[in-house]
């Protein structure tokens, strides 16, 4: 990405402030250019018309002394009465003193010659400018017809004056507009905070609503658009926790349905299960199909036992009835006894000290080991290895298989409820929930579960800290 070579403002202060002082900086230095080139021309031009006027009167009243057609002497007098600097020229004659000839422009003689009056023009000379006035002397007649004379009168004066007077207007027009710097930066600083203010306000109320306060809200300031986005904020807000409030009702009723099903159907299937564990004792000497389904109708009820008392155990869970009965537990002692008694002994290799003990819920841990095992044994392959580690103030059981593993699409659901990576496996043992209990279980403790691939198989990392007090 191509990055800026200047730096740019990034809050949302800083960009309003530089804004601000931008308009302001150029808001008063055209205002300041205008009045100062305003000033100016006014200045100039009135210095030029009285500088005109001077030498038209002063011409005027030497004029009637002078002879024609006029000598030298005659053109010397009127230079005189001119003053200054000036020249007087009539043919091929030019006044004593006059300065060079060559000042005269073509343009200003022209002008004179043609429009038979006072002209005047700006020239530069030695770096300096001058104001360089050309008039003709007119002959009346009686009839008051008025015709050139050909003696021609150009007086120069000298606008250093002038020119001061511009500079020192300039000077203080941009002085005035950089004084007001300070003040425009003032001004911007209280509109930004006017600004920002219901801003701020509107950040710290998202802030809490995505922290999970929803009975934060802010209050509208005014009647801006600024106003009119916070109570839009504040209705987002309250249609929100309406409808998180609904949700969590729906799900409270939900866990209390699932509650209350698994403790009605507890009773009726502990009768069923003794029933049909009955009916397979008196199996013998019946035909083959009707032992078959005497088997199924045992392994089912069996299965359906299981699945209510795991979804008892999610709804404990769920609402936090759940309950830690600690005591000293031989963590290593406790995982062989597990696979003695389901008879894993055989198809797992345990790696482990010789003892560590600590203090857990050994029923709790036993549900959790025999979890994670029974999962490695059915959807695993050998070896299953269940590895104890003790660490400071804790223990690692670590279990794992040479199976198939955790493709990259199981893993991030792999302790979700009823979760089955293959939906095909319908009527598998397990009812989706062994792994999320677990986890629970884990987490009851203060620990956790976790589950990777490790590219030849399964792992799952159970970290258990040890218990301080019965909870």
């Amino acid at each position: 990405m191509r990055t800026s070579r200047w730096p740019r403002p990034r809050g949302l202060r800083a960009r309003l402030l530089a804004a601000f002082v931008l308009v302001t900086v150029l808001g008063a230095a055209a205002s300041a250019w205008a009045g100062a080139d305003s000033a100016s021309s006014a200045l100039v031009s009135s210095h030029q018309h009285r500088i005109t006027e001077t030498v038209a009167a002063q011409i005027a009243g030497a004029a009637p002394q002078l002879t024609y057609p006029p000598d030298q002497e005659a053109l010397d007098r009127l230079s005189q009465a001119v003053g200054g600097e000036a020249l007087v020229a009539y043919e091929d004659l030019t006044s004593a003193g006059a300065f060079a000839s060559g000042l005269v422009t073509d343009e200003l003689r022209s002008a004179v010659r043609r429009e038979h009056d006072v002209v005047a023009q700006r020239i530069t000379r030695e770096g300096r400018s001058w104001l360089l006035v050309g008039t003709p002397v007119m002959f009346t007649a009686p009839d008051g017809t008025r015709s050139a004379s050909g003696i021609e009168v150009y007086a120069l004066r000298d606008l250093a004056a002038v020119e001061s007077e511009i500079d020192g207007l300039t000077l203080a027009a941009f002085t005035t507009a950089t004084a007001a710097l300070p003040l425009s930066v003032l001004l911007a600083l209280l509109a930004a905070r006017g600004v920002l203010r219901p801003v701020r306000d509107l950040r710290d109320t998202a802030g809490r609503l995505a922290s999970g306060d929803l009975d934060a809200r802010a209050e509208p300031q005014g009647a801006d658009e600024l106003a009119e986005l916070t109570a839009a904020v504040n209705e987002m807000a309250a249609s929100l926790q309406e409808s998180m409030a609904m949700k969590e009702r729906m799900r409270a009723d939900a866990r209390r349905f699932v509650a209350d099903v698994s403790h009605e159907l507890r009773t009726p299937l502990s009768t069923l299960a003794a029933v049909v564990e009955v009916l397979e004792s008196s199996t013998d000497g019946v035909h083959d199909d009707a032992r078959e389904s005497a088997r199924m109708a045992i392994s089912e009820t069996h299965r359906l036992i299981r699945l209510v008392e795991d979804l008892m155990e999610v709804s404990r869970f769920d609402a936090g009835t759940a309950r830690l009965h600690v005591e000293e537990v031989d963590v290593v002692d406790t995982v062989r006894a597990c696979l003695r008694f389901r008879g894993w002994t055989d198809r797992v290799e345990v790696q482990a000290p010789e003892r560590v003990v600590l203090r857990l819920d050994r029923r709790r841990l036993d549900l959790v080991l025999a979890n994670l095992v029974g999962n490695a044994l059915r959807h695993g392959a050998p070896p299953v290895r269940v590895a104890v580690h003790a660490s400071a103030g804790g223990v690692r059981v670590t279990v794992t298989d040479a199976g198939p593993g955790l493709g990259e699409e199981v893993l991030p659901h792999v302790f979700d409820r009823f979760y089955k990576a293959d939906r095909s496996r319908t009527r598998t043992p397990g009812s989706g929930l062994g792994l999320g209990i677990a986890r629970e279980n884990a987490r009851l403790h203060g620990g956790d579960l976790t589950a990777a691939d490790t590219g030849s198989g399964a792992r799952f990392d159970l970290v258990l800290p040890e218990q301080e007090e019965e909870q």
